[in-house]
């Protein structure tokens, strides 16, 4: 079916949305997807949410109809399978404005990288390899807070769902015959993890380049700075940056031990900034240290760098990893995502437990795994032209 001559409901009123209801109380299948605008606010907002099932498609406005239960209700309904690309950013946006997580997944995106695409992978590159059809990029970015809507933004909307269900019927069959669907299923599982969606409030500090350069007190007021650039964003539902432009924090970091005139005199700081926060940024530098943050401390990944040995083995086991994913067809990426590996090659103690559980253990083999895990008692040894990996596990493992 083409996008442009698709039937579609657009449904604007309480009336619908319950006509809509009773039309799929009995499904067994739903492809979901959200149109959404986060730009200068603190909480996204859902804009449009695209809906197709086997009696239709129907294009369903929160911004009309401020309850949209029946929505929530298929959404968490297990018996119903949600069909999705990309979904943890849909997932997140109905966990954050309607405290549930959609249940029986099945995510092309995902599903792809089991099929030897790039991951994350583009739903437009998905649908041209496999269906043989070229969408239009053209509204990727637009208002979606306008109203009315533009014909254009709607037909552009459905492209998003109407194809999801035939990728679902080839990506499936590829993927049994292949032995990978369990495979798949674990990694959509992870899509309805509560975890995933909760919010460590110092993770921004911890993760930060900056954090590692500094002295104790400083990484203190930084972990101090970057919450309360946060909190006062929430509740003013303003963007962080509204509140506290990125640029400004180094500065700002730099400056504070000196005091509050020297936070007005620094000629990289705004006037206008300094002049309405410049105190409480001043008390947030003087005051003493907490347990809680000293904790907190504890968390930020060591610098690692003076260990190139280390740092060549970790490269060479993510090329391993890289050449069996080729040779099987799966997405690297996947398997070792890159924030697992920045976070291996920083913090020696960290180990995913990923990798040794799962679908991940399977594929990559005990060995890898173990090689992985104890990557600190594993070297090269050379003798007599030849080279050989070895491995000292600590006694009790």
């Amino acid at each position: 079916m083409q996008a442009d001559n698709a039937q579609y409901k657009l449904i604007e009123d309480p009336i619908a949305l319950a006509e809509f209801a009773q039309e799929n109380k009995d499904v067994e299948w739903m492809c979901f997807d959200t149109e959404f605008i986060g730009e200068k606010r603190f909480i996204t907002t859902i804009c449009l949410i695209q809906i197709s099932t086997e009696h239709g498609l129907y294009l369903i406005d929160p911004l009309k109809i401020k309850d949209i239960q029946p929505v929530v209700s298929m959404l968490v309904n297990r018996n119903i399978l949600k069909i999705v690309h990309a979904g943890d950013n849909d997932y997140r946006l109905f966990n954050t404005h309607f405290g549930i997580i959609p249940e029986n997944t099945f995510d092309t995106q995902i599903a792809a990288a089991f099929l030897g695409y790039k991951y994350p992978v583009a739903f437009s590159k998905l649908v041209e390899n496999e269906l043989d059809i070229a969408l239009s990029k053209g509204y990727t970015v637009t208002d979606w807070e306008q109203r009315p809507f533009k014909q254009k933004q709607l037909t552009y909307a459905i492209h998003d769902v109407i194809y999801l269900y035939e990728l679902w019927q080839r990506m499936k069959t590829r993927m049994e015959e292949l032995g990978r669907m369990t495979w798949a299923q674990e990694e959509f599982k992870e899509m309805e993890n509560p975890e995933i969606f909760e919010q460590d409030p110092y993770k921004e500090a911890i993760q930060s380049n900056l954090i590692k350069s500094l002295r104790k007190k400083e990484q203190v007021f930084l972990l101090r700075l970057l919450l309360w650039r946060t909190n006062l964003a929430k509740e003013r539902n303003h963007s962080k940056e509204m509140v506290l432009p990125g640029k400004y924090i180094g500065a700002i970091v730099r400056a504070v031990h000196s005091g509050l005139e020297a936070l007005k005199q620094n000629r990289r700081l705004p006037d206008s900034l300094i002049g309405r926060h410049g105190a409480d940024i001043v008390d947030m530098y003087q005051r003493k240290a907490t347990e809680e943050e000293m904790e907190v401390l504890k968390k930020i990944p060591r610098d690692n760098s003076d260990n190139p040995k280390q740092d060549i083995l970790m490269e060479m086991l993510d090329l391993l990893v890289r050449y069996k994913c080729l040779d099987e067809g799966i997405s690297h990426h996947l398997v070792l995502p890159r924030s697992v590996l920045k976070r291996m090659k920083n913090d020696k103690n960290f180990f995913d437990p990923s990798l040794e559980n799962g679908w991940r253990k399977e594929f990559l083999g005990e060995e890898i795994v173990s090689w992985f895990k104890y990557r600190r008692n594993l070297e090269i040894e050379f003798t007599n032209g030849k080279f050989e990996l070895k491995m000292q596990v600590p006694e009790g493992v």
